[in-house]
């Protein structure tokens, strides 16, 4: 509860700040705006509980997501889904469990359990090339587990071995928008 509402503060100074900062230059229509871009999914709510159906325990079906509000020039998408609760090596990487780029931004999102084709799946913590449900074993408390949406203004040319180093580096200079969508695990359910 604290995390989320640092997160919300946070992203509100953000605005605050980029808002001010834009009118100081003379933001003349140009300046300072929030992107539109939104992800949905029916699988489950943002927030929410992600059933077993998407989990380590019920098969790691992929959910569905659609994608609206794109921001003009988006060619296409990239996915990074991690438990932002869990790290290791020393503290500086989360447990990613999929990372997905070049989705069409004519596809308009991602069916259940597939993807359109062009799509490239890379490399997850196991080294394979899938979407990894979540896995946090029951106790007292969810895992947050975060579906990082990114709009590119071009494809991306890396091999499908690649992680989420790989993909954040052929990213940089082409993000022009990002969302996030967020599901709970762990806990018994």
């Amino acid at each position: 509860m604290i995390k989320r509402l640092f997160l919300t503060l946070t992203v509100m100074m953000l605005c605050v700040y980029g808002y001010f900062a834009a009118a100081q230059q003379g933001g003349g229509g140009g300046g300072f705006r929030i992107p539109t871009l939104m992800m949905q999914s029916g699988a489950f709510e943002d927030g929410g509980i992600i059933p077993d159906k998407y989990s380590a325990r019920g098969g790691s079906t992929q959910p569905g997501f659609t994608f609206t509000n794109p921001e003009q020039g988006t060619v296409s998408y990239a996915i990074i889904f991690h438990d932002i609760d869990v790290t290791f090596g020393g503290g500086t990487d989360d447990i990613l469990h999929w990372v997905v780029w070049n989705i069409p931004v004519a596809a308009g999102g991602i069916p259940e359990g597939s993807l359109p084709e062009g799509s490239v799946v890379g490399a997850n913590l196991m080294r394979q090339n899938s979407y990894m449900g979540p896995g946090a074993p029951p106790g007292p408390k969810h895992h947050h587990y975060v579906f990082d949406l990114y709009a590119l203004n071009a494809n991306l040319d890396i091999p499908a071995t690649s992680s989420r180093k790989e993909l954040l580096e052929a990213m940089q200079g082409k993000v022009i928008a990002k969302a996030a969508y967020v599901g709970m695990f762990g806990k018994q359910q």
